[in-house]
């Protein structure tokens, strides 16, 4: 089904997108004058630092970790028994960071190559892929192949991540109204076709529409980043400690022997923590899009 169908793909273009991006991003380090963009990247410099920079980060983990989107409850009801929940996590920790910092290697580099590491470009969000990375394909070597490649790519791993995230919407049409499942995926896919068409046309035709300041992918992005999930995660943390309860949470994880070595941390963090920070970042967002606080 979904999950035999999302693995076989993934299996198939994780890899070449993996080493596509080394590739990629080897070729952009070793640009001329993008050493000081890895700089930029790697140093940390305090004088950048602020509240808001963790604000922002803990906002970007959100999306960077699939958190509170519903595809990690997609993934999760299609684990196998004997799969250990606590490994499986650590290996999303470390791939996640190493996949983060490949981007970051592929991006920054390049923008201080190819626009002298323009404030603004580095300011750009989600729109840098698509504003930098085409610089990178313009001065390579067959350039034009490797960069519809890329973006080929670059679309299938958006393609299974929206088969995953449709997949928990769906299935609430079904639980809570008692849909039948081709109405259901009907509806969700030409909300998904309404809302995508919209943000793929924000930095062209409809370019000189924004809301509250934002073309439509920078708003889509605010709205779903930085408002509905930390709302998403503040439910699911209450929900998890104070309804379901922590002990039950803790057998799951324990199941068949499993060791649960963060016990502790968790308790912690899904009581007091998570339910903190989430409410700061969604306070802090919001009034940084209303220009009440600069981020």
């Amino acid at each position: 089904g979904v999950r035999n169908g999302v693995e076989r793909v993934s299996r198939l273009m994780m890899p070449v997108l993996v080493v596509l991006s080394v590739v990629i991003a080897v070729y952009s380090v070793t640009r001329p004058g993008a050493l000081a963009g890895v700089a930029y990247f790697l140093v940390p410099n305090p004088a950048n630092f602020s509240w808001m920079t963790v604000v922002t980060a803990m906002g970007q983990m959100f999306y960077s970790l699939s958190i509170a989107m519903g595809i990690l409850v997609t993934f999760g009801s299609y684990m196998k028994k004997d799969v250990s929940i606590e490994e499986s996590t650590e290996h999303v920790e470390i791939f996640d960071t190493l996949i983060a910092v490949m981007a970051g290697l592929m991006i920054i580099p390049a923008v201080f190559a190819f626009s002298g590491g323009d404030p603004d470009t580095l300011q750009a969000g989600p729109a840098l892929m698509f504003i930098t990375i085409p610089k990178v394909f313009a001065s390579m070597g067959l350039g034009t192949v490797v960069g519809v490649l890329f973006f080929v790519l670059v679309l299938f791993a958006a393609v299974t991540s929206s088969i995953a995230l449709t997949e928990s919407a769906v299935s609430t049409f079904e639980d809570e109204l008692g849909w039948d499942r081709k109405k259901a995926t009907v509806l969700v896919g030409v909300i998904m076709v309404a809302l995508g068409t919209l943000s793929s046309l924000g930095y062209g035709p409809l370019a000189g529409v924004t809301v509250i300041g934002m073309q439509f992918l920078d708003f889509f992005d605010f709205l779903t980043n930085s408002v509905m999930m930390p709302i998403a995660a503040i439910a699911t943390c209450l929900l998890v400690s104070r309804v379901i309860g922590v002990d039950k949470i803790e057998q799951e994880v324990e199941l068949d022997g499993q060791p649960f070595r963060r016990k502790r941390i968790f308790r912690f963090m899904i009581r007091w923590l998570c339910p903190v920070f989430a409410a700061v970042i969604l306070a802090s967002s919001v009034a940084n899009a209303f220009g009440i606080i600069k981020m």
